[in-house]
């Protein structure tokens, strides 16, 4: 099946960016999680400008990589193989059932995680501390799902 060279050129381009907010997630990631976050390593961070930076870092790249796949991307790239993008959880069941993410379920724990670290400023230490240990065990589904969709898409656009 041959693209259109419009959508070629749109999947290449969302396999870039979402390549490169990958690496940055992984980098932040890398950076922030030395150890996992406890309630007192919590209670660092209005003292420690850089781990509060590389938190903010964190949650928005984090935020910004799930945006990108799962409302550009996923929907860019079901419709290019003959799929109608619909829901947000039609699409993470069709990529699911694709095998370009390991569950819709969880990607929409996933995404309640990211609403609440983003929208929610977490006062108790304990929640957050939670919030950011869980959105740090999330980080290999989404480079999962990155790098699955960008297989199929070079699949798609070689052929």
């Amino acid at each position: 099946m041959k693209l259109p060279a419009a959508i070629a050129a749109r999947l290449t381009f969302l396999a870039r960016v979402t390549d490169k907010e990958c690496r940055h997630l992984q980098d932040t990631d890398a950076r922030l999680f030395v150890t996992l976050f406890t309630s007192a390593s919590v209670g660092q961070i209005a003292a420690d400008a850089l781990l509060a930076e590389r938190l903010d870092a964190f949650v928005a790249r984090f935020s910004r990589l799930q945006d990108t796949l799962g409302d550009k991307l996923l929907p860019a790239l079901l419709d290019a193989v003959g799929e109608t993008p619909g829901t947000a959880m039609d699409n993470l069941d069709r990529a699911e059932r694709l095998g370009w993410i390991a569950s819709a379920d969880r990607w929409m724990v996933m995404r309640r995680l990211r609403n609440q670290m983003v929208h929610e400023y977490i006062e108790d230490p304990v929640v957050l501390a939670d919030a950011l240990n869980t959105g740090h065990e999330f980080v290999a589904a989404l480079v999962h799902a990155t790098q699955r969709c960008g297989a199929e898409i070079a699949r798609l656009t070689r052929s």
